[in-house]
């Protein structure tokens, strides 16, 4: 079984990595600091590496773990979280990653790549976090209160509030037992979900100004330019959820937000409703992710990347 294979790297390793993927979500943040609080707590030295996350997480415990600079040159093990592929690492953390002695990874993303030495991966988990849980639970790990917050938190923001389709039985009898434990579910909800920056909020009147229907109001379009960012002074995470305001909207099936990245290219970000697969379209520009969320990069100017990925788009409807 790999994951008691796992467990016995686990066992062997002094110093341990964690990584996620890049502009890290609550599901990135929460399966990380949460692994790596069960890793110390097993007398473990281990750290989590991100070069920014979202300032609202930052009432998570343990979060303090997460570093931007490595302790070591060279890990014994290194273990990434809800990431299908290592090049959606930091590009500065990929060697670690790969000059560690053992790697393993804990994924859910429906196209992984399967690139670690030990891969555990269910594509129909809500979030990566709710995979620990039922990891930890079969490798009898404790889960104290301060993990729980941590893989709620995940599960939380990865199912939108627990109104995604993807959420099981099992989704709700951890955060009825995360609740037991004494964990805080209300401010886990609202400070993961509901608060907001007042960058982020300029960030989502910008893109609703600019929303543009297509297919009879199917498909939903919005963006923002790196000049744009640097007017309001956009902060990690303050893109998170725009996409999520045009495929709120009654009648839409895909929606789509483009932001431009430093380096001139745009990062599309897609959802779906009901039947559109964006993992496929995302899948055209070398992106992927889930059926109903997915994302991608297109190195074009605004125009041509818009006119790219909405062809792509229409095709699926």
């Amino acid at each position: 079984m790999t994951l008691d294979d796992i467990l016995n790297e686990i066992k062997a390793a002094e110093t341990i990595l964690i990584l996620a993927h890049e502009n890290p979500d609550g599901d990135a943040i929460g399966s990380s600091v949460g692994l790596c609080l069960a890793l110390q707590n097993m007398g473990k030295k281990a750290e989590v590496l991100m070069n920014e996350y979202p300032a609202n997480f930052d009432f998570l415990p343990g979060i303090e773990n997460i570093k931007k600079e490595p302790s070591y040159d060279r890990y014994d093990m290194a273990i990434t979280v809800d990431c299908p592929d290592i090049t959606r690492v930091c590009k500065e953390y990929i060697p670690y990653f790969e000059k560690a002695k053992v790697t393993a990874e804990f994924d859910h993303h429906s196209k992984n790549t399967m690139f670690a030495d030990y891969n555990i991966v269910n594509h129909v988990s809500p979030a990566c976090a709710q995979i620990l849980v039922s990891s930890f639970q079969y490798l009898n790990i404790d889960i104290t209160k301060e993990i729980a917050t941590n893989l709620l938190t995940g599960i939380i923001t990865d199912t939108g509030g627990f109104k995604n389709s993807g959420i099981t039985e099992e989704t709700f009898e951890f955060a009825g037992w995360a609740l037991s434990k004494g964990v805080n579910v209300s401010e886990a909800y609202r400070e993961s979900m509901l608060v907001t920056t007042k960058t982020k909020f300029e960030c989502q009147k910008i893109t609703m100004d600019r929303l543009e229907f297509y297919e009879d109001g199917k498909v939903v379009f919005t963006y923002m330019t790196k000049e744009d960012d640097a007017k309001i002074g956009v902060e990690a995470g303050d893109h998170d959820g725009v996409v999520e305001i045009g495929r709120n909207i009654k009648g839409v099936e895909v929606s789509i937000f483009l932001y431009q990245k430093p380096d001139g290219s745009f990062k599309a970000s897609l959802r779906s409703n009901d039947y559109v697969d964006v993992a496929d379209v995302c899948m055209m520009f070398g992106g992927g992710g889930h059926i109903k969320a997915a994302g991608c990069t297109i190195e074009k100017p605004l125009e041509e990347a818009k006119a790219a990925i909405l062809a792509e788009v229409k095709k699926h409807i």
